[in-house]
C-alpha cells in the first residue's frame, strides 16, 4: 500500500470557549479532544507516521500527548489551516498521501478514517473531502457536488457565502481530508489569505484543484455526529455525553448492568467484565479495569484502578491507582489510595484508609484504620483503630507484618518495624521495636487507679464556686 501520513491539526486557541486552556485538551470522556484523534489515527498508522501541528502553548500541548509517541510540528504563527499544512510540508512531503485530521474532532471512529484512505486511493483522487449530512447544517460549509450523483466535487463554500440555492446543499465540510501529496503541495502555494481573517484556508484547496484538472471527490460519513466539533463549553458537554451514552450502551451489550446509567459517570476508556453490575451514582475514570461478576455499589469513585474477579466495592469507596485482586471486599467508605494492593479475599472496611499498602490473602482491617507503607501477609486480622506511623517528619518508613497476626484494637505501629509470623499485638499497644514470630507484644503504660478521687474533686470544684 502506499505510503500515508497523517496530520493532525492541534495548533489553534479556541476562543470562543473563554478558556484560557488550549482547545485541544480540553476533555470528554476523561481524555483531551486530542487523545482521542490520535487514539483513531493510532489504528490507521503507526506513531511514527502521526504529526501533530502545534502552536498555541505548544509545550503544554506536547507534555500532555508525548507519550503517544506521535511526532510534532511547530506551528509558531496561526495563519490557518493551510499554512499549517504549509509548515507540516518538509515533514510530510515524502509520504505519497496525507490525511489531514482536525484535534477538536474526538468523536471520529478510525474506521472512518480508514474509509476515507481507501475510498481516496480507489479514486485516485487529488483530493477526498470527508462530508456529512447532520439534521441542520447552518453554520458549516457546504461541499457541492458537480451533479447530485456525482463523487466528485466543484466548491466548498462557507456558510457566510452561501447562496439561496446553496444553502439547501446537505453536505457539510467535515475539516476532514485526504490528499495526494504531489498535487497538494504544487498547488498550495497560491493559497491567498483574501478572508475576512486574512488567513490561508486549507479548504480552497478543493477550488485550486479543481480549476487545475484535477480530481476532488467526497466521501459523506454515515455518522454525522463523528465529525462535529465544539465551539462552547455547552457543546463539549453535549459532545462529552454522546460519548459516555456510547461508552455504556457498549459495556451493557457485552453483558454488564448498569443501574440508571444516566447519574454515574464513566470514562471512554474503562473496561468492564460481564456480570458484573454497576449501582447509581458511580464514577470509573481513566483506565480503570474491572472483571467479571463484580459489584460496584452506589456512590464509590474507581480511577486508575485494577479490579479482579467478584469483587464487592462497597458505597462511597474510593480506589485510585489501586489494585484489589479476586474476592475482596471494600468498603463501605473505603479510600485505597496510589499504590496500594489488596490481596484475593481480603476485607477492607469502615473509613480504612490505605497507602502504598500490600495487604495479603484473605487478610482484614474492617474499622477505622490508616496503612500506609506496609507490607502485610496472609490471614492477618487488624483491629479497629490500628494505625501504621508510616512517617516521622522526614522520611516515610516501612512496616512489615508477617502472616496470621493479630492486631489487637487501637494498636500503633511505630515504623520502621517487622513483625514475625503468628504474633499478637495487645489492643492499645504502641509498638516501638521488632517482634519476633509467635510473641506476645504489649505496649501500655501501666495503669493506676486512685479511689475517690473523682469525687473529691467535684466537691472541691463544688466548694470554690460559692459566694
Amino acid at each position: 500500500m502506499s505510503r500515508v501520513a497523517i496530520v493532525i491539526m492541534a495548533a489553534g486557541k479556541g476562543t470562543r470557549l473563554k478558556s484560557k486552556r488550549p482547545k485541544v485538551l480540553h476533555e470528554i470522556g476523561g481524555k483531551p479532544l486530542l487523545s482521542h484523534v490520535i487514539a483513531a489515527a493510532l489504528e490507521i498508522v503507526p506513531a511514527e507516521d502521526i504529526y501533530v501541528v502545534i502552536g498555541h502553548e505548544a509545550e503544554r500541548v506536547k507534555s500532555a500527548t508525548g507519550s503517544t509517541g506521535v511526532r510534532f510540528v511547530l506551528q509558531a504563527e496561526q495563519r490557518g489551516t493551510g499554512h499549517a499544512i504549509q509548515c507540516a510540508q518538509s515533514s510530510v512531503e515524502g509520504y505519497e498521501h496525507i490525511l489531514v485530521l482536525s484535534g477538536d474532532v474526538p468523536l471520529i471512529r478510525s474506521q472512518t478514517i480508514a474509509g476515507i484512505r481507501d475510498f481516496h486511493l480507489e479514486q485516485h483522487a487529488a483530493m477526498t473531502i470527508l462530508t456529512a449530512a447532520p439534521d441542520d447544517p447552518h453554520g458549516y460549509g457546504r461541499v457541492l457536488r458537480k451533479t447530485p450523483a456525482s463523487v466528485e466535487v466543484s466548491a466548498i463554500v462557507e456558510q457566510k457565502a452561501l447562496t439561496p440555492e446553496q444553502a439547501k446543499a446537505p453536505e457539510i465540510n467535515s475539516g476532514i481530508y485526504a490528499f495526494q501529496s504531489g498535487s497538494l503541495f504544487r498547488h498550495i502555494g497560491k493559497l491567498e489569505t483574501a478572508n475576512a481573517h486574512a488567513e490561508y484556508y486549507l479548504t480552497d484547496m478543493a477550488c485550486l484543484l479543481v480549476d487545475a484538472g484535477e480530481r476532488v471527490v467526497a466521501l459523506e460519513t454515515e455518522f454525522p455526529n463523528e465529525v462535529l466539533g465544539a465551539n462552547t463549553i455547552a457543546e463539549l458537554m453535549m459532545l462529552d455525553a454522546t460519548l459516555r451514552n456510547k461508552t455504556v450502551h457498549k459495556l451493557m451489550a457485552e453483558g454488564v448492568t448498569i443501574i440508571r446509567p444516566e447519574t454515574g459517570l464513566i470514562d471512554a476508556a474503562v473496561l468492564v467484565g460481564g456480570d458484573t453490575i454497576i449501582e447509581p451514582g458511580v464514577q470509573l475514570l481513566g483506565n480503570t479495569r474491572i472483571g467479571e461478576n463484580c459489584r460496584i455499589r452506589s456512590y464509590s469513585v474507581l480511577e486508575n484502578a485494577t479490579i479482579g474477579d467478584g469483587v464487592l466495592i462497597r458505597q462511597g469507596s474510593i480506589v485510585v491507582d489501586a489494585t484489589i485482586e479476586a474476592n475482596a471486599m471494600i468498603g463501605p467508605y473505603s479510600h485505597i489510595r496510589p499504590g496500594s494492593e489488596i490481596g484475593e479475599g481480603a476485607h477492607v472496611g469502615n473509613f480504612v484508609e490505605t497507602k502504598k499498602l500490600k495487604l495479603g490473602k484473605g487478610s482484614k482491617a474492617n474499622h477505622l484504620s490508616y496503612l500506609g507503607d506496609a507490607n502485610i501477609g496472609s490471614g492477618v486480622n487488624l483491629g479497629a483503630g490500628v494505625i501504621t506511623c508510616n512517617y516521622d517528619g522526614v522520611d516515610k518508613h516501612t512496616t512489615t507484618i508477617g502472616e496470621g497476626v493479630f492486631v489487637g484494637s487501637n494498636s500503633t505501629l511505630i515504623a520502621p518495624i517487622t513483625i514475625g509470623d503468628g504474633t499478637y499485638i495487645a489492643a492499645g499497644s504502641c509498638i516501638t521495636h521488632d517482634v519476633p514470630q509467635d510473641a506476645l507484644a504489649l505496649g501500655r503504660a501501666r495503669q493506676t487507679n486512685k479511689p475517690g478521687w473523682a469525687r473529691d474533686r467535684r466537691e472541691r470544684l463544688a466548694r470554690n464556686q460559692k459566694p
